[in-house]
């Protein structure tokens, strides 16, 4: 075969024949449906709702969100839907946008942080403070964008910003202070309401990251939960992200960022006329935007409505009260942190004997690691996450309504994958590869180099099972680390 016909397209086939071939592919995937996989889906369990939204994104899926004076409609649906987020999580005069995603927002967030500081205070050198929780589109952004990440570690017993010590970091450079609600790692609110007074003080904008949050954060405390205050209606809080494909239960790509006022939303915005095509206006990273995203989203948040995302937020914290009960009698298990919304995150210790101290403990990695490959094996997906900075690691969670009639199957199961993942060999970094790979110079690695130390990892090992891959991955260097990774994706995403 030539490079030329290997390029080619296929000759046309029935529809019916390509649509059995794309549902023979998703048979390998993790399911989205059913509540056995905790990360990455938010299933609201709701009979219908995918067909509504499906229908909606088939009603919009022509129309371009790019110029909203030849489809009118694109504009109508973003102010509703941007309306009813202000309405939840806004003040008088919040303006916003809808975007493809929580890390479009954030993306945004950030640059308006740099423009209105270069505009208002003649910032050139922009900064932006960071609790070490923060969700890496924050570094994504800073890398992108030009601006200076100054990270300050949480409270290491509560995985709380320390809002004394991210004041203590802002200075003249600082264009934005960040705040999660809640944390992706753990689950738990930072404390918003000092971290924005006292960006406020310094004449510095807070952005609070609610994409996980701030659609269901809002309903536990309508439905009787207690929720710390991390709303705009704080002062100094001057923008919010809020996701909608989360626990706004609408399909990905669906997204809200709020801004104080109209005047710092302008800063988000890129115009340019200095060119012979039409005159250019976006407000998102996009050009071209799917209008079908929008209209999907348009029609969840209308049929579910406030008294349903009510009863789904109370079916997610009557989750959330069940799987805490039983991890606390698990040997060994200990949750971190005290989440305060449908995020759950736990280590477990290599004694396996009941956790009755106050003290943090290291976490076994192997232990958890070989946990995750059980419960993998029996059909559930656990999130692992790696130790950090004296975070232990652990297994991350992500409850959904979903997820309320299988938790005591979880725990069942979790409780027989506990004792197979013990009575496992433990999985050890080679130390002849960490020496190795502790004198490689990421800068400088090139591809060949880097396949090789995955190989040797073993990312062609067992399937089912990534501990021996990811405790290789613990044991590198930051930058080495974040190398390696690159090269992985780059050698599935190859043709």
């Amino acid at each position: 075969m030539t490079a030329e016909t290997a390029s080619r397209l296929p000759e046309g086939r029935p529809a019916g024949e390509v649509l059995a071939e794309l549902r023979a592919l998703r048979e390998a995937d993790a399911p989205t449906r059913g509540g056995r996989t905790f990360a990455y889906v938010y299933d609201a369990g709701l009979e219908g709702l995918d067909e509504l939204a499906a229908a909606a994104y088939s009603a919009y899926a022509t129309v371009n969100g790019l110029d909203m004076t030849v489809f009118p409609s694109v504009a109508r649906l973003e102010n509703d839907i941007v309306r009813s987020a202000a309405a939840l999580l806004g003040a008088p005069g919040t303006q916003g946008t809808f975007t493809s995603g929580g890390t479009e927002s954030i993306l945004l967030a950030v640059k308006t942080a740099r423009d209105h500081a270069r505009a208002v205070r003649g910032v050139r050198e922009p900064r932006m403070v960071l609790p070490s929780t923060a969700h890496a589109a924050f570094h994504k952004a800073a890398a992108y964008l030009g601006v200076e990440p100054v990270v300050v570690p949480v409270d290491p017993g509560t995985y709380r910003a320390d809002a004394a010590a991210m004041e203590a970091a802002t200075d003249e450079g600082t264009v934005l202070v960040v705040a999660s609600a809640p944390s992706y790692a753990h689950g738990v609110v930072d404390p918003v309401e000092q971290i924005a007074a006292a960006a406020a003080g310094r004449d510095v904008l807070c952005h609070v990251d609610a994409c996980i949050g701030g659609w269901l954060l809002p309903y536990l405390r309508r439905a009787g939960r207690e929720v710390p205050p991390f709303e705009m209606t704080l002062p100094g809080v001057t923008s919010v992200s809020v996701d909608l494909h989360k626990y706004g239960y609408a399909d990905k790509g669906a997204s809200v960022v709020l801004y104080r006022d109209g005047e710092l939303r302008r800063h988000q915005y890129f115009a340019h006329a200095a060119w012979p095509g039409y005159p250019v206006v976006n407000p998102t990273v996009q050009g071209t935007k799917p209008a079908g995203l929008l209209a999907q989203a348009w029609a969840v948040l209308r049929h579910v409505g406030e008294d349903g995302y009510t009863e789904l937020a109370r079916q997610v914290a009557a989750a959330s009260d069940r799987l805490l009960a039983g991890l606390g009698t698990l040997g060994g298990v200990r949750v971190l942190g005290r989440p305060e919304s449908g995020l759950v995150a736990f280590t477990v210790d290599a004694e396996g004997g009941p956790h009755t101290g106050t003290a943090v403990s290291e976490g076994d990695l192997s232990l958890v690691l070989h946990l995750a490959d059980e419960m993998r094996i029996r059909g559930w997906y656990l999130q692992p996450q790696l130790g950090f900075e004296g975070m232990p690691p652990n297994l991350h969670l992500t409850l959904t309504p979903a997820t309320v009639a299988h938790v005591d199957a979880l725990l069942a199961d979790l409780g027989e994958a506990l004792t197979a993942a013990r009575a496992l060999t433990p999985v050890r970094a080679d130390p002849g590869l960490v020496r190795l790979a502790a004198g490689l110079d990421p800068e400088t690695l090139g591809p060949d180099e880097a396949a090789a130390v995955l190989a040797h990892a073993g990312t062609g090992g067992e399937e089912g099972r990534m501990a021996r891959v990811l405790v290789m991955l613990d044991a590198l260097p930051g930058p080495l680390k974040e190398r390696l990774l690159t090269e992985y994706v780059g050698s599935v995403f190859r043709i």
